[in-house]
Parts: C-alpha cells; sequence; structure tokens
C-alpha cells in the first residue's frame, strides 16, 4: 500500500561548525510535546498513519493473541530478606504492575504490602525501587509515573501497610538511597528541584546526598555530602553492614570510574575522607571487616580483580586478594562469610565462591548455559537468593545455602511451551578487521534451513547483553522464526578492552560487529537475502540507525527503539550530558568529527533503496528524549530511499522503558513482530502453540 506521511515542516537551519555546515531542518520536533501544540499535533497525526497501517498487517492478531497468552504465567522477583522477613515481587502473569509481598518466616503466607494496580487508570503509575530497612520494620519505596525517570519515594510501617507519611522527592532514575543501621532514617542522593515546564528535558547537575529522619519533613533533612565544584559528579550512598562507614561512590558520566569517599558515622559529625581518588578506575564494595574492605575493580586488572584495603592510613593501598581470569568480573558481595563473586565466561554467567582469604571454594552450580543475577544478603546470612534464566527458560528463583553450598529452587515457573524444542546455539564470527565475536541463535529445532530472522544488539556503556527469557520473542520463534543476540563491542562482555572497543573513535567497530553478524547469518544459512530484521533500543537504537545508513541493501527490516538519533545534540537534554564518556563531546572538533560521520538523523542517504523502519518511542522519555526519534523519522519519510514503509509509534504514557505496563508491553510487541514478520517474509501459522490460552502457574518450594 502507498503510504501518506504526514507533512512535516522544513526550518531553514543550517549552522557551521569547525567549518561544516550542519542542517537541522526539523529541530522544532525537539520541543516538549506537553508543551508545544505543533509538536502534539505532528505526533497524533504520526500515530494514526502508522496504526492505520499496522492495523492491515495479517499477524497483528495472532501476535497479540499469542504473547498475552505467553504473558500469563506467574513471575516472582529475587526475595530481599530484612530482619525475620523476605520481600518479594510478583506478578499473576497479566497484572500491568507487580506487587509486592512481605512473609514473615520463609514458609509463611505472602501478604500484600503494595499493589500499584490501583494507582493510575491506565496502568502506567508503576512501582519502582524499594529497600526494608535492616530490621524490616520499614519499607522505602519509589513511584514512578508516565514512565518518566523521575521519582517519589516514600515510606511504608510494614507491620499495618501503612505510609508513615515521610516523602521524598528529587530521585532520578533509581532508588539512590542506603538505610541506618538503627533504622533511624536513611541516606539518599536527589536533584535540585526541576520546574514543572523543563521536567522533562532539563540537564540533571548538582546531585546531593542528605540524610532523610522518619518522621521529619523533607526540608529538614540533613547534607551529608555535595560537590558544588564539579556540578557534573553524581553521589550514591551505602552504608556498610557493620553501620560504621557511609560509602560515597561517586561517578561524573556512564564510564564505571568512581571515586570512593567514607564518612565515619560512628562520629556525629559524620566527617568524610576521600580513600580512592581521581575517577580512574570501577571499584565497588563487596564487604568489608572493620577498616579491612573488599572491592571489585579494574585497577591494573580490565577483567576486573578482588582486593582488600585497610581503610584507615594517610594513602590506603589496595592489596590483591582474587586475581584477575580470563572471564569477567562482573561484582562480589560477602555474604555469609563467604565472597560469591559473578563471572561471565563468554556472555555466561559463573558463580564462583571463595573463602575471605582468597581460597577457592565449590562454585555454586546453575542449572544450564544462561543468567544468574540475586546472591544479596547480610554478611552474617546463612542464606542468599538468585535468578536463573536463559532464551529457553523463564526465571526461576533459588534459595542458596552459603554453609552448604546447596541451591534449592524457591519458584518455579509453569510453561506454556516446551523448553525442548527449542535449541540455543552459541557461535563465534569474524567481523571487519578480524576481532572475533559472540553470538547466541535461538530457534526451534526443526527450523534448520535459512528463515525470517531478528538480530539484536546493544554494545554500548561496558553493558552485558547475556542470555534471558523473553515471552514476546518466544512467539516470534513459535512461528519459526530465528532470533540473534550478538555481543557486539562496546558491551562490558569481555572487560575493559571490549568497551574500550567500540566506543569514542572506535564507535565504528560496534557497527562493523553488528553487520558482520548479519552478513555470517546469511552466509551460513540461518538466513537469507530479505529476511533480516535488525532491533535495538537506546543505545542499541542509535546502532540500528547507524547501520540501516552504512547497509541498507543488508536488511529486510528495521526495528530501532528510543534511540540517541542526533549525535551532535545528544548532551543537551537530561541525562544526555552522562554519555560523553562512551559518544565524546559535540562540542570538542575531534569528536564532532567522528559523531557526524554516522549521526543516524544527519546521514540518512537519499538515492537508495532502506529496508522497512519502524521507529518507536514514548512521548515521556525524559532519558533519550522523543525528540531524536522525531526528527529521525521526520528525515526518513521526506528522504527518497524507497517505497517501503518508513514509520514511527508513539507510546503515550510511557518512557524510556521501566515501569511500563504490561498491556503496553503485549501491544507494542505485538505491532513490531507483525510488521517484522511482513517484511521478512514470516509466514503467520494460526494454530501455532500448543497453550490453548490457558493461564500457567508457579509452584513455590517452601
Amino acid at each position: 500500500m502507498t503510504i501518506a506521511y504526514p507533512e512535516t515542516r522544513r526550518i531553514d537551519l543550517v549552522e557551521e561548525q569547525f567549518g561544516v555546515p550542519v542542517a537541522d531542518p526539523y529541530r522544532w520536533l525537539e520541543n516538549d510535546v506537553r508543551n508545544d501544540a505543533e509538536v502534539a499535533a505532528w505526533v497524533e497525526a504520526q500515530n494514526r498513519v502508522t496504526h492505520a497501517y499496522l492495523a492491515t498487517l495479517p499477524g497483528r492478531d495472532w501476535f497479540r493473541t499469542r504473547i498475552k497468552q505467553l504473558f500469563d504465567y506467574e513471575r516472582f522477583g529475587v526475595p530481599h530478606k530484612a530482619g525475620d522477613r523476605y520481600f518479594y515481587m510478583h506478578n499473576t502473569g497479566l497484572q500491568n504492575q507487580a506487587v509486592l509481598f512481605v512473609r514473615e518466616t520463609l514458609d509463611g503466607e505472602g501478604r500484600v504490602l503494595i499493589d500499584p494496580n490501583g494507582w493510575s487508570a491506565d496502568g502506567a503509575t508503576a512501582l519502582a525501587e524499594w529497600s526494608p530497612s535492616d530490621d524490616g520494620r520499614h519499607l522505602l519505596y519509589s513511584i514512578q509515573d508516565g514512565g518518566s525517570d523521575w521519582r517519589v519515594a516514600r515510606v511504608l510501617d510494614v507491620a499495618t501497610g501503612k505510609d508513615t507519611g515521610d516523602v521524598v522527592e528529587g530521585m532520578k532514575f533509581t532508588l539512590a538511597a542506603s538505610w541506618a543501621k538503627d533504622g533511624s532514617g536513611f541516606f539518599y542522593s536527589r536533584y535540585p528541584k526541576v520546574a514543572e515546564e523543563a521536567k522533562f528535558q532539563a540537564l540533571n547537575q548538582n546531585h546531593r546526598i542528605y540524610f532523610h529522619r522518619l518522621g521529619t519533613p523533607q526540608s529538614a533533612d540533613r547534607l551529608v555530602y555535595e560537590t558544588p565544584a564539579e556540578p557534573n559528579h553524581s553521589h550514591y550512598p551505602q552504608v556498610t553492614d557493620d553501620g560504621h562507614w557511609l560509602v560515597v561512590t561517586t561517578s561524573e558520566g556512564t564510564d564505571d570510574r568512581y571515586e570512593i569517599t567514607l564518612a565515619d558515622l560512628n562520629d556525629p559529625a559524620w566527617p568524610t575522607r576521600t580513600v580512592i581518588h581521581g575517577l580512574n578506575h570501577h571499584w565497588s564494595l563487596a564487604g568489608n571487616h572493620g577498616t579491612r574492605f573488599y572491592w571489585a575493580t579494574n585497577s591494573h586488572a580490565p577483567r576486573m580483580r578482588i582486593v582488600t584495603m585497610d581503610v584507615i592510613g594517610e594513602h590506603p593501598e589496595a592489596h590483591p586478594l582474587v586475581p584477575e581470569d580470563k572471564a569477567t568480573l562482573e561484582g562480589a558481595a560477602i555474604v555469609g562469610e563467604t565472597l560469591v563473586a559473578s563471572y561471565l565466561v563468554d556472555a555466561r554467567t559463573e558463580i564462583r565462591r571463595y573463602a575471605l582469604d582468597g581460597a577457592p571454594l565449590d562454585p555454586v552450580a546453575l542449572p544450564g548455559i544462561g543468567t544468574a543475577s540475586g546472591f544479596g544478603g547480610r554478611q552474617d546470612d546463612p542464606e542468599t537468593f538468585f535468578a536463573f534464566t536463559s532464551f529457553n527458560a523463564p526465571t526461576t528463583i533459588y534459595r542458596h545455602d552459603v554453609r552448604t553450598g546447596e541451591s534449592t529452587p524457591w519458584a518455579v515457573p509453569r510453561l506454556l511451551f516446551d523448553p525442548a524444542e527449542y535449541q540455543v546455539e552459541q557461535r563465534f564470527y569474524a567481523s571487519k578487521d578480524g576481532t572475533r565475536v559472540p553470538m547466541f541463535i535461538v530457534r526451534r529445532k526443526d527450523v534448520t534451513g535459512p528463515a525470517p530472522t531478528l538480530l539484536y544488539a546493544y554494545g554500548g556503556f561496558n553493558i552485558s547483553n547475556t542470555p534471558a527469557f523473553s515471552a514476546s520473542r518466544l512467539a516470534w520463534m513459535e512461528q519459526g522464526g530465528v532470533f540473534v543476540l550478538a555481543n557486539i563491542r562496546g558491551g562490558g562482555e569481555y572487560g575493559k578492552a571490549w568497551h574500550d572497543g567500540g566506543r569514542l573513535a572506535n564507535k565504528q567497530n560496534s557497527f562493523d560487529d553488528f553487520i558482520a553478524a548479519g552478513e555470517t547469518l546469511i552466509r551460513e544459512g540461518v538466513t537469507g537475502p530479505g529476511q533480516l530484521a535488525i532491533q535495538g533500543g537506546s543505545n542499541g537504537g542509535l546502532l540500528v540507525g547507524a547501520v540501516v545508513n552504512q547497509r541498507p541493501d543488508l536488511f529486510a527490516a528495521a526495528l530501532p527503539a528510543v534511540g540517541v538519533m542526533d549525535m551532535l545534540r545528544f548532551d543537551r537534554w537530561t541525562a544526555g550530558r552522562y554519555w560523553v564518556d562512551d559518544y565524546g563531546h559535540p562540542s570538542q572538533e575531534a569528536d564532532f568529527r567522528v559523531l557526524l560521520t554516522y549521526s543516524p538523523y544527519h546521514n540518512v542517504n537519499g538515492g537508495r533503496d532502506y529496508p522497512a523502519i519502524l521507529a518507536t518511542t514514548a512521548d515521556t522519555d525524559d532519558r533519550v528524549v522523543p525528540g531524536h526519534t522525531f526528527k529521525y523519522a521526520a528525515a526518513i519519510q521526506a528522504a527518497a530511499i524507497g517505497d517501503k514503509p518508513h514509520l514511527v509509534r508513539i507510546e503515550t504514557r510511557a518512557g524510556h522503558g521501566s515501569g511500563k505496563p504490561t498491556d503496553k508491553i503485549i501491544e507494542e510487541a505485538a505491532d513490531i513482530w507483525s510488521f517484522a514478520a511482513q517484511w521478512t517474509g514470516l509466514e503467520i501459522k494460526q494454530a501455532t502453540g500448543s497453550a490453548g490460552g490457558q493461564a500457567a502457574s508457579a509452584s513455590v518450594a517452601s
């Protein structure tokens, strides 16, 4: 069908940067949809066109129905033990938001503590992060509205289930808070108040740590730590298990480069002293015994190691405990007087255990190739909990006995599919410069020839992509589609060198790795020409936008989500100023010239046929502001890049991803998969799926 795109007003705006004329004809689309009627009208017109097209796709109804069925199973989060109580998240299946439960004993009956499903009519107000006091008497929790990164935090009396009246505002991105060990209050980080009209676009600066004492107004909170001379520094509090120290971790961008400052909480003045200077390396606390601190760090160890440090003294020094390994250390924690360390081995989790003198103990046995997370708890706890998932295995929760080393299932999902029907394979391929890159290939065992394939990657900010279950992707594979995850450079799968190899002046390596993955899949017969769709979100949306411009011939469909599309102005909004660690500074000539070579908005090339494109964003995304995608969509619709659809889907009352209600997730996935199926030739067989729409539940082992 011929698509009549909404007319988008062009402005005659060309700015010279370092002698280069840079056109920006759609800058007006950067304006906040809440404050600009013309932008709001543009969004409404684009959504009308997009949804009219999506309504014509033959697989859309099937995907919506089947994805809803696959979501309809009971899910549990990893329990958090505080005092004698256990706190955990639970979703019966299709609840828009998971519910927080508490148990008085591990085997006891769960009691609803917070159910956010009644907080808004559209289900888009979410319970975000939460943290119980050490004695389990109080719970600090944060509220996320409409997908925004801003948080409002409140305190609950766990025994009565009622709010105490304590309210804290100004937190963003996460609940950066840590309770005092006596339960009298909590340390937390926040930004200064932002004017309401600038809330969704203003830069975030002047992060400070305060202490809030229960029963007092936020205006009375005690300022604990700030760096007014360094407004771009961010500060995060953590109280040690013994209650003696407040550990302040300071960062400046997205790099894992930290400065560590300690406040002595045994002194009423809470004096601070910086023990690790310079924002040079990663440092994360595993625990402490008195003044002996245990850290995971990449100082002198690109793939990380564990060290100890006596923090008393003028110049504390790190001493090796567990040396760097070929595997990549992700983090460590002292639980039950044992060091539990999480490693990545070719993007798969291994959990290793060590005595506090560094001697190796038996590892934690995992049920297969996948991802394990959790392992929280106090240093004297005899137990910890973890989650395990893989591409064909929904999350199972395990209780791990630290003393015996045994793990037992705590919450096991009952499945709507047979995992034995699917195979998970890891292959390695050569990128353009010969670098060996891993990718996971997941498909039904009876799918052997070239098939429509969805290729996904991220490739940035030292973030590792590891095996995980997705109900919506399973629907794609049920129909005979293939899912591929490529672990391209820029991520953290192989430590600092892997990250450095795909950022700043090396960012093109990420794109080359992704393009090479597509070429390999076609060459090796996993997929065929005209059968390859690509997907990525946020930094992955940038990835998709960039490689489509560079190799439009290679892909049949492209699905960039909440992407960073204008690489010359990204640092002007909200969290964008953090990203200079990975992207560079648009205001510096060397970085500008690199960014201009791949910025998706600036490199749409007319005269070549592009794949079908469905870009997605949301009106309340205050991390990667939607103006990025708005401008990109206008550019691809105006260019002479062929007759395939080039559409944008704009969600309302949603943000960058977290807090999105289940019904919006299902609707968006159905739209995306049906679009990809249409343009990769995936044939929708209506009878696929043996569940018959029946809901599944989970068994909770005692």
